[in-house]
This record gives structure tokens, C-alpha cells and sequence, in this order.
């Protein structure tokens, strides 16, 4: 590795027009830093991209000189595969660039952009791309494994509002996938993760969506979990599209709008966010009232942008976490009481419990027209997530995570899930996630990465 440090990588920086960085140089230390702090990686290089044909001049790099190769995008893996160990970690980030269409209602997204970055450039035309709920996720990561977020049910999944990609596979070559070029691969990256190169640019579709919605927290005590639960159930699926609720199983934060002898309590709470009429919205909050009066609530008009970075500091970089997800048919009884036995044995104020109701617009995409890692039947997704401050406080609350998926395992939708929600995974969960899709991916990975080059993801083996 020293004589490829001493020779190769002069090589490398004579190939890109962005900066290799090594181990001791300027930049590289914060360069190699990781979301989840919990992953210290120390590549042997670093090659900070600005273009496609960087991309496959660093790729052509790892490649010949036998690099394991790692793909940083907003570098939120949960599992830390965006870097690597003594191998190539090929940072996308310089490429954040976003280009907007408001007449055709599209958008060029480089494949290192965050979502901050595309709503920056798409709001002030009042659109918006379907995509996560934390303004510094990655737009690669998320998009390759689905997309969930606040536009879910009115517009889909992210994976559903792609256009075409620019992408670098394992040999070096710049492609483009679409419905009309190289649609195998298209479908592909709809859904199967980063197994298939590095996407370059997105295109997206663009829908109306602020600048101005209405936004809600309601929040309920611990002993009012089975009670708020069941009414959640049979109140979210009744809701119009253009209203979105999560329901959260945390503590309170010590907001303003929060009575202090509330800050820091569990509990559980509905997040609504509405993209109709303020009056339509009310009605929702106004039902909500009759059936269960909340201990706290704040409902405000808010701009889009701000609602998408409203969960950034409970997810600041910095902190360890821990995730497993999996589906649930409906919340059922069983359900209701695994969460309501489980939530407050978390140890962490940060850990929370994320439950996502998939319905309306996501239903509208058929099962085999993607890749993606889960059914288009009507569902819950539940993210267990544990938030530590400390590392020390990351045993017992991977732990819980852990205890409370097995729990959750007798009401779930089998044992996939969907991949941008596993931290660990198995060839046999894997396989359970994709169904009947697995092997036509395994066939894919034969064809675009037959070395799988690209497995430093939820991997798919050649």
C-alpha cells in the first residue's frame, strides 16, 4: 500500500479534476468522517469527484489496483457503508449541483446532492421532489433504496418520480438508464440499492408542494400509548392525500410550545403535515381532538423547507445509531402492544420508533415496475432507531432495537424489509425483502458488476 501511495495515487490525481486526498493530508480527516459516529473508517484515498468521468476514471483506479471501493453520498449508511478501510472511498459530494425545469416540472439532481440542496433549488418555483424528512440525507442513498418522506401518499416514492439516471458501472463506462435506454438497469437502480455503479444525475419528476403547508405535533403520555395507537389506526388511513401523518414513539422535546413538566417524557406522538387547504387541515386536527385531546399540541402554517429540517438536530452527525425496520400488514392489536411494552425500555431520550402508513400513491405503482423492497399493498413501515450520544450508550440500546424487531417479527409482513431501513442484513433477509424480485437483480448484478465491485451496500452477490 505505500508504494501505491507513493506512485498510484499521483496517477489518480492526474485522472480527476477533484482532489484525492491521503491519509496525513489537509481535508482528509474530515473528509473520512461519517454521520453515524459509531463507523471510523480510514480509507487509503479519497477521490473527490466533480464529474461522471471522474467517477469512472476513480472506478477504472479501484478496480486495476485491486481497491475495495466505497460510494459516500451524504454519507448517511446507517451501517457506515460509505467508507472504507484501507481501500477507495469515492466522495460524490462536490457533485451537489441541481438544475430546475419549472415548465417541464423536472429536475437534474448530481448524484452527491442533499435533499437540502433540491429543495433549495425547487421551492422557490413552488415545487418539490418526493423524497426523505432530514435535509441532510444523501438524495443517492435514499432515492437507490426507495425514497419515503412527507410526499409519500399524494406522489409516491422518490424511486416513482425518476426519470432517468447518469451512472458509472463496475467497468467504467458512462451510461444512461431510462424507460427507453438500458431499461434492465433502470429498473434496477429503482430500488436495488447501490449494487449496480455509482448514479452521477437523477432526474426527477416535480409536483406543487408549498411554499407555505400546515403543520402539526400532537402529543400523548405513555400511559395513553394502546388508546392513541388504536385511534391512529383507524384515523390516518381516512385522511385525504394531501394530508401525511407519522406517528413517533419518543420523547417530548424541550420546545417552547412544550408545558416543562412534559420536556424529556416518552410518549407518543402524530406529526401531521397538510398540503391542502388550511381548512382541510384543521378539520383533520379537530377530529383528532374529539377522539383523543392530546397533552401537548402546536399547529402552525410552516414553510416546506422548514418542515423538511425539522428532524435534522435529532439527527445530528455526531451521535451512534442503530436501526432494523421491518413491515406490519396493519397495526394490529399485537402490534399495539409489542410497541407499548417495548418503548419504554429504551435507555437513550434521542432512540425513537417511526411508524410510516404506505397508501394512496404509493399503491398506484406496480409491484414489478421497480425494484423496490417491498409490496404495493397498503402498510405500515416501523424504524426502530437507536440515538445515542455517548458510544458507550450504544450496547444496551442495539439491544432494545434488536429485542423489539424479534418481538415485532409474529405481526410482520414476513422477514423483509425495506433496505434503506437495515443496518445489518443477511443473504436470507435479503432475499425475503426482494421476493420474487431477488433473482432477477442477482441476474442484473451478473451483468453490470459480475466481480461485485459495488458491494459495500445492502449487497446483492453475482
Amino acid at each position: 500500500m505505500t508504494q501505491l501511495a507513493e506512485a498510484g495515487f499521483d496517477e489518480l490525481r492526474t485522472a480527476l479534476t477533484g482532489t484525492v486526498l491521503g491519509p496525513g493530508e489537509d481535508g482528509y480527516d474530515d473528509a473520512r468522517r461519517l454521520w453515524n459516529a459509531q463507523h471510523d473508517r480510514r480509507p487509503a484515498v479519497i477521490a473527490q469527484v466533480r464529474t461522471a468521468e471522474d467517477v469512472s476514471a476513480a472506478v477504472r483506479f479501484g478496480v486495476a489496483h485491486g481497491l475495495e471501493i466505497a460510494v459516500r453520498g451524504g454519507s448517511h449508511s446507517m451501517s457506515g457503508a460509505s467508507s472504507v478501510d484501507d481501500g477507495l472511498m469515492i466522495d460524490l459530494s462536490l457533485m451537489n449541483q441541481v438544475t430546475v425545469d419549472p415548465e417541464a416540472r423536472r429536475a437534474r439532481v448530481g448524484g452527491g446532492a442533499l435533499l437540502g440542496d433540491v429543495d433549495a433549488a425547487t421551492q422557490p418555483y413552488g415545487l418539490a421532489v418526493p423524497a426523505g424528512m432530514i435535509s441532510h440525507t444523501g438524495v443517492g442513498g435514499l432515492t437507490l433504496g426507495g425514497g419515503m418522506g412527507w410526499l409519500t401518499r399524494k406522489h409516491g416514492l422518490s424511486i416513482d418520480n425518476v426519470e432517468s439516471v447518469q451512472i458509472v458501472t463496475a467497468d467504467g463506462s458512462i451510461l444512461r438508464a431510462a424507460e427507453d435506454e438500458n431499461a434492465d438497469l433502470f429498473w434496477a437502480v429503482r430500488g436495488g440499492g447501490g449494487n449496480f455503479g455509482v448514479v452521477t444525475e437523477f432526474e426527477f419528476r416535480l409536483h406543487e408542494a408549498g411554499p407555505l403547508v400546515q403543520y402539526a405535533m400532537l402529543f400523548w403520555g405513555l400511559d395513553q400509548g394502546a388508546e392513541m395507537l388504536r385511534m391512529a389506526r383507524e384515523l390516518i388511513p381516512s385522511m385525504p392525500r394531501d394530508i401525511n401523518i407519522v406517528t413517533a414513539c419518543l420523547n417530548a422535546p424541550p420546545a417552547p410550545f412544550v408545558p416543562e413538566e412534559h420536556h424529556f417524557k416518552p410518549g407518543y406522538a402524530l406529526v401531521i403535515v397538510g398540503f391542502g387547504s388550511p381548512e382541510q387541515h384543521a378539520e383533520a386536527l379537530d377530529k383528532i381532538r374529539r377522539l383523543l385531546p392530546p397533552l401537548v399540541e402546536f399547529a402552525t402554517p410552516m414553510p416546506y423547507v422548514a418542515v423538511q429540517q425539522l428532524l435534522d438536530e435529532a439527527n445530528a452527525w455526531g451521535r451512534h445509531n442503530y436501526d432494523k425496520g421491518c413491515y406490519l400488514e396493519d397495526l394490529s392489536d399485537g402490534a399495539i402492544e409489542v410497541i407499548t411494552e417495548y418503548l419504554p425500555r429504551k435507555t437513550s431520550p434521542l432512540s425513537v420508533v417511526l411508524l410510516y402508513h404506505l397508501d394512496g400513491a404509493y399503491l398506484e405503482v406496480d409491484d414489478d415496475a421497480t425494484a423496490f423492497s417491498g409490496g404495493r399493498t397498503e402498510r405500515y413501515m416501523v424504524f426502530p432507531i437507536a440515538v445515542c450520544p455517548a458510544p458507550e450508550m450504544l450496547e444496551a440500546e442495539r439491544a432494545w432495537v434488536r429485542s423489539f424487531w424479534d418481538a415485532l417479527q409474529p405481526h410482520a409482513l414476513g422477514r423483509g424489509a425495506y433496505v434503506n431501513g437495515l443496518a445489518d442484513v443477511d443473504e436470507d433477509r435479503l432475499r425475503a425483502s426482494y421476493g420474487d424480485k431477488y433473482d432477477r437483480l442477482v441476474e442484473l448484478k451478473r451483468k453490470y458488476d459480475p466481480d461485485n465491485v459495488f458491494h459495500r451496500n445492502q449487497n446483492i452477490k453475482p
